[in-house]
């Protein structure tokens, strides 16, 4: 490719910070690079939950315009933020080896030294704009209040204090990535993830057969396998990004071990599966997870949730 090869990426500190990898690795094989950013509609509105958008792909959906447009050759996503059904014309590249994938409690800082479990107690007001996240919270502290919380990284770590709220969780990729990581914050080491949470996935144009080559410098084969088993799981339960459907995928010794559940909105119900494969049978692994978890209870949440219940 005679011009350097135009990497679209969101604008934000974050995404730029994943576009930058994509940068390097190629820069390592001697192509040249360079990052096109692009406003989404999800960072335009910084005010509506996002879970009331009631649309996939809040996050993509411009990047994706400019890739058909070939305005971009590749575009650099947040793997959860990815619908799990691409759109027509484009195609996955590759996905980047994957990085803490786990969510987090960042507390206020009036809460710093103190024992969580006494203070866990209290009635608190914990900031989240994930339906998933707040569903798990309120099943495991239903005398806690849910307060929506968008913005950057950066944004909704100031929020904390100038709200008064205890807390917000957040995906610690997300915060160690760019360096804004606070001494007072912990692993919800009990929380699963969003589907490819902690992922980084690059897409091309189906039709570009040259880009496509330079998918196996970047692709991690055991990261692809994971994250294709979580995201089966959630296409197979029709969920999406706006939905309380978790998931979480790991390779040890060869063998797939996936966790995945379902909770209602308000946590008051939930669906849970956990599963082993050997990870070369593991292609339908995601759908097997997914009708096991409806068969032990979850067909009553998702028929609820579909019918906005």
């Amino acid at each position: 490719m005679k011009r350097p090869l135009r990497i679209g990426t969101r604008e934000s500190a974050l995404a730029l910070w994943q576009a930058q990898q994509v940068l390097e690795r190629l820069a390592q094989k001697g192509i040249a690079a360079e990052l096109i950013p692009v406003s989404s509609e999800g960072d335009q509105d910084l005010v509506t939950p996002l879970y009331s958008f009631g649309v996939q792909g809040v996050f993509t959906r411009t990047l994706d315009a400019h890739l058909l447009s070939k305005r971009v050759d590749i575009a650099v996503h947040s793997m959860k933020d990815v619908p799990v059904d691409l759109p027509q014309g484009i195609s996955q590249l590759a996905v980047l080896k994957r990085g803490d994938w786990q969510d987090i409690l960042v507390l206020n800082e009036k809460h710093a030294g103190k024992d969580w479990n006494e203070l866990s107690m209290s009635p608190l007001v914990i900031a989240t704009s994930s339906i998933r996240r707040r569903a798990q919270w309120l099943n495991r502290y239903p005398h806690h209040t849910m307060h929506d919380l968008r913005g950057n990284v950066a944004t909704r770590l100031r929020k904390i204090g100038e709200h008064g709220w205890d807390g917000a969780i957040f995906a610690r990729a997300g915060l160690s990535r760019i360096g804004l990581l606070p001494a007072h914050a912990f692993n919800l080491d009990w929380m699963l993830p969003a589907p490819a949470q902690g992922a980084i996935m690059v897409v091309r144009r189906t039709d570009d057969h040259e880009t496509a080559r330079i998918g196996e410098w970047l692709n991690d084969r055991n990261t692809a396998i994971c994250v294709k088993v979580e995201r089966d799981f959630l296409r197979a339960l029709l969920g999406g990004c706006a939905t309380p459907i978790s998931g979480h995928a790991s390779i040890v010794n060869d063998k797939v071990h996936f966790r995945g559940n379902v909770f209602s909105p308000d946590g008051k119900e939930r669906a849970m599966v956990e599963m082993d494969e050997k990870a070369v049978f593991a292609h339908d692994f995601g759908k097997q997870a997914a009708d096991l978890l409806i068969a032990h209870g979850g067909d009553r949440i998702l028929t609820k949730l579909q019918q906005g219940g």
